[in-house]
């Protein structure tokens, strides 16, 4: 079977930080879920905040299921050695509407750009492994309105195809809001229209 392009992966809620050592520097990297580019500049402010030490705090984000944009920053490191490795492991866990971020509080010795991109990568893996990914799925809602003696027929209907209610109205005309899941849009809107004095729209 193919997988259904409705499912996406993405993280349950904030991780816990993580510590990731490398030659007395130290990175502290931390996954966020997001919906919107605007949520990143407040979380990244919050982490400067947070490590007020720290000279760099790279990150990298990913938003969308079927169309996804993405962000790397390098926030003062040598072009491409910290948030574009970080970005690598996004797409390594097959994340997205996620910010992985990584504070470096420098140790005195310099990594060189090698060590960089190994020790934001590092860091990236480790926040990414630390965090609970869950796999959701895109939801289609439409609402159906029809007759008080229709009730019968559609809430089977619903039952039959294992179909989340969302709400009900229950008065001359009904209406009733249901979810199902994306790839199943377009049978349940045949199911439904094909049913007599039964309207159905999607919201």
């Amino acid at each position: 079977m193919e997988p259904r392009s409705d499912v996406f992966k993405t993280v349950e809620k904030a991780s816990d930080e993580i510590l990731f050592k490398e030659k007395k520097s130290k990175f502290y990297g931390s996954v966020f879920p997001i919906n919107t580019e605007d949520e990143v500049k407040e979380i990244i402010e919050e982490l400067r905040k947070k490590h007020s030490s720290a000279g760099h705090v790279c990150y990298a984000w990913q938003i969308g299921i079927k169309e996804t944009r993405y962000r790397a920053n390098d926030d003062g490191e040598p072009n491409n050695s910290a948030g574009m490795p970080i970005y690598g492991q996004i797409q390594s866990f097959e994340v997205t509407n996620v910010l992985v971020a990584v504070a470096r509080i420098f140790g005195g010795t310099k990594l060189g750009v090698g060590g960089l991109i190994s020790a934001y990568k590092t860091a990236a893996q480790m926040a990414l492994e630390s965090s609970k990914i869950i796999e959701k799925t895109l939801q289609t809602q439409f609402e159906l309105t029809f007759a008080y003696d229709k009730m019968d027929i559609v809430m089977r209907t619903i039952k039959q195809k294992q179909l989340e209610i969302l709400s009900q109205e229950m008065s001359l005309d009904c209406k009733t809001r249901i979810s199902v899941r994306q790839s199943d849009a377009s049978a349940t809107l045949q199911i439904f229209e094909g049913l007599h004095q039964v309207k159905i729209r999607e919201i």
